[in-house]
């Protein structure tokens, strides 16, 4: 019995059917992705031109339209405040009230001339001359009428940091003479001369002139090197 060979060269006809199979299936996906880029396009078309309509609309509404320029503006640069040192100031203030104490014995320490004035070691008379006549220009005034012992010290420590930030160099602090407190005694006369006493920067005080408030007042010198 005689066998049919195939050409050689020829494929299946199976295969061949698979393969227009698969170059069908090809065609058809191509053609999906062309349609839908198609109309991918068409509705950015659509888009653009409903876009365009309602531009044309509003031109034609409110007429032609200017962009607004942008205005130049000017910046001012307004300067920082310097520092304020709040809690060094506070120490300060903590300490200097510490240093002045009510305990203290002025005597021990206090030259008084003739006529109760006081320099430190060093402070010549004629310094003291100058005081009680006036010679150097008060820079400063502090009035202690009305204030207890207590608020007296607070203020005249105040007073006394308030100079030497300033540089001052002659200041009046007025005690009073004493004619309203009890037993009508100079309370705060005393008390003034011994605090200062203990300030480093008080070089010397005298009595004031008349007109500056006499035996209610003092007339301080202060070293204005010390800040």
């Amino acid at each position: 019995m005689s066998r049919v060979g195939r050409a050689p060269g020829r494929k299946p006809a199976a295969s061949r059917v698979e393969s227009l199979a698969d170059l069908g299936l090809m065609r058809r996906a191509l053609r999906e992705r062309e349609r839908q880029a198609a109309e991918a396009a068409r509705r950015a078309a659509e888009e653009e031109a409903a876009k365009q309509r309602e531009r044309d609309l509003f031109v034609r509404s409110v007429g032609p339209v200017i962009p607004l320029t942008r205005p130049v503006r000017l910046v001012h640069h307004r300067p920082r405040p310097a520092p304020v040192p709040r809690q060094r100031l506070l120490d300060d203030a903590r300490v200097l009230r510490e240093s002045l104490s009510d305990e203290f014995d002025p005597a021990t320490l206090i030259d008084t001339d003739e006529q109760l004035a006081w320099g430190r070691p060093g402070v010549g008379p004629e310094v003291l001359r100058k005081l009680r006549r006036g010679v150097w220009v008060v820079q400063g005034h502090l009035d202690l009428h009305g204030h207890t012992r207590v608020e007296a010290r607070l203020a005249l420590v105040a007073f006394l940091q308030e100079a030497g930030s300033q540089g001052w160099r002659c200041v009046r602090v007025v005690h009073g003479k004493g004619l309203g407190s009890p037993g009508r005694e100079p309370v705060l006369k005393h008390k003034v001369r011994s605090w200062l006493v203990q300030r480093q920067e008080v070089l010397a005080f005298a009595l004031a002139r008349g007109d500056d408030g006499g035996a209610g007042a003092l007339i301080v010198l202060l070293d204005s090197a010390r800040r």
